[in-house]
Order: structure tokens, then C-alpha cells, then sequence
């Protein structure tokens, strides 16, 4: 269980089966554990630093929430505008402050690599939240979880990823971590969307079937699981793109009825318009007790890098 003492969190790619199987079952320990008492004090005198560069809700509440409920404290650095990088002060020199004062970082950066950099330049651990167009593997390890209790196994599934895979940091870090358990998967996205050829080359290679389509009924129809994202505004520098791009995949009750069939829904949130509101009472809708579940995995990833489990 200690394989991941003293390691940073930094890509979908780093895991090995064994290591995700472990995470996957200290972060059920854990939460067995908190629903018989709030608190399991593992981290008592530890603090956690969270540097968000970028606007998060689920992922910054949930590093904070799983330090708090092991025991330990949190310090948080907002967006630039509150910290010293307003002055010019480099990520570099940033997250060296930082590890005077914190025993384990959880970074957001817009910036790809970003968490990589910051890893480097510090000897304490470094949990990557989402390093822009890059990776999300906290979020990828969540997502794993999730399907893991809905549908009772990772193995054989197929799986049909759904909306801007080309920026989407989540589904490029859960796409590795699903190639271990030899899933099968449907990428759909409008064309300029579409997953980035090195990773839909690399899954080949690996022996990993990969449909692509722009069709979000025939993928929806031969798979388990749907994980929708959503069309993110932030990442075009040409906003007449994505206003004719957004939109382009809607999920909703009547879609649902016609397709037949029980799916398991998930999406990393924040949703726009791409599930409709009256999904959300549908049995496999799943989004809200992923986004708990995360609260679970960082738990797990905090002990396991801090060497307490």
C-alpha cells in the first residue's frame, strides 16, 4: 500500500494496474470509515497547500474537505491577483515558498506542465488538479472509482467519451488509466474536438479498441458508460468556434427513453447545457456521487503520498 510514498500526482500514464487497485481500495476504506466518524486522523499536524491559478470549486473543496477530514490543515493561495505572482514572482519560486510552509501541494495552473515544473522545483509532494489542456489524474482517479461502484468492475467495459476531447485534461488522463483494465472506447466530439491523434495513436498501439464518431446515439448504444464534458468557452480563441460547437451534445430525459436501455452517466462538472436538469433523478445518473467520490481518492492519494497508508 506505501508504493506511492513520497510520489507526485502528475499524469494519467504514471500508474501502474497494481497502483490503482490500491488507491481504489484505501480510498473504499476510507470512506467506510467516515460514516462511522467524521474525522480519521492520519494527517494531525500536517498541512496541505492548495494553489489554484485557475477558478475550481469541486476540485479545490475536495482537496480541502479530504485534508480536513484526515486530520490535517489546509493553507490556500487564490488566483494570481492575491499572491506575490502579481508582482511577477515565478510558479517556481511560488511553490518553493510554499514548501517552507506545507508538507503536500495541490496545484491548478492554466498553464500545461505547470504541475510538472512545480513537482520539480520542490521536495515535497505535488498533487496535480488540472494543469490547462494537460492532465487531471486526481480527476481520472475519481472517475475510476465511480465506475468501478456502479458498475461493479473496470474490466471489458465500453465507454463513450463525449463533447471537447481535444482540450478536455479529464478524459486525457482517464483514458490511461482505463487502458489497463482493456475497455473499449467510443470517442465522440464535433471534428474540431476531436482526441489528439498522439493519444488515440498510443491507445491503438496499446490494443485498446477506439471508435470515433460524431454521433452521440450509435456510441451511447453499444456502450455502458457515457461521460459527458463539457464545451469549454474558455479554451477558444475564436469565439464564433464555439458558438458554432457548443451545444453540440445534449443529454436529456427523452434522449434516455429512446435510447432503451439503463447507462451509466457521468461528467467531471461543471455542466452547461450538455445534460438537461431533468436527467439528474435518473437512476444511472451518476455525476453527483462522482463528484463526492472525489472527496474519497484525494483522501486516499494525501495518506498514500504522505507514507500513512
Amino acid at each position: 500500500m506505501g508504493s506511492l510514498k513520497g510520489k507526485d500526482i502528475l499524469h494519467g500514464n504514471q500508474f501502474s494496474k497494481k497502483e490503482i487497485e490500491a488507491v481504489i481500495k484505501v480510498a473504499s476504506e476510507f470512506e467506510k470509515e467516515l460514516k462511522k466518524k467524521g474525522v480519521i486522523p492520519l494527517m494531525k499536524g500536517k498541512l496541505l497547500a492548495t494553489l489554484f491559478f485557475e477558478p475550481s470549486t469541486r476540485t479545490r473543496l475536495s482537496f480541502e474537505t479530504a485534508m480536513q477530514r484526515l486530520g490535517g490543515g489546509v493553507i490556500a493561495l487564490g488566483p494570481a491577483e492575491g499572491s506575490s505572482v502579481s508582482k511577477g514572482e515565478t510558479l517556481v519560486d511560488t511553490c518553493r515558498t510554499v514548501a517552507q510552509y506545507a508538507d503536500v501541494i495541490a496545484i491548478r495552473h492554466p498553464k500545461t506542465g505547470s504541475a510538472k515544473e512545480a513537482a520539480d522545483a520542490v521536495d515535497i509532494p505535488v498533487l496535480n488538479g488540472g494543469d490547462g489542456t494537460g492532465q487531471h489524474p486526481t480527476q481520472a482517479l475519481l472517475d475510476v472509482y465511480t465506475i468501478r461502484k456502479e458498475m461493479r468492475t473496470l474490466k471489458n467495459l465500453t465507454i463513450a467519451m463525449v463533447g471537447d476531447l481535444k482540450n478536455g485534461r479529464t478524459v486525457h488522463a482517464l483514458v490511461e488509466i482505463l487502458s489497463l483494465f482493456n475497455c473499449n472506447l467510443y470517442f465522440v466530439s464535433p471534428g474540431v474536438l476531436r482526441m489528439p491523434e498522439e493519444i488515440t495513436s498510443h491507445l491503438r498501439q496499446k490494443g485498446i479498441r477506439v471508435e470515433e464518431t460524431e454521433d452521440l446515439r450509435e456510441a451511447a448504444l453499444k456502450s455502458d458508460v457515457i461521460y459527458m464534458t463539457r464545451i469549454q468557452k474558455e479554451r477558444f480563441g475564436d469565439l464564433g468556434e464555439y458558438e458554432r460547437v457548443k451545444g453540440s451534445y445534449i443529454i436529456d430525459a427523452a434522449f434516455l427513453k429512446n435510447l432503451g436501455k439503463k447507462i451509466t452517466i457521468l461528467h467531471p462538472l461543471p455542466r452547461v447545457n450538455e445534460i438537461n436538469p431533468d436527467v439528474d433523478n435518473y437512476p444511472g445518473a451518476a455525476y453527483f456521487r462522482q463528484m463526492r467520490n472525489g472527496v474519497f481518492i484525494r483522501m486516499a492519494l494525501i495518506a498514500m503520498v504522505m507514507g500513512k497508508r
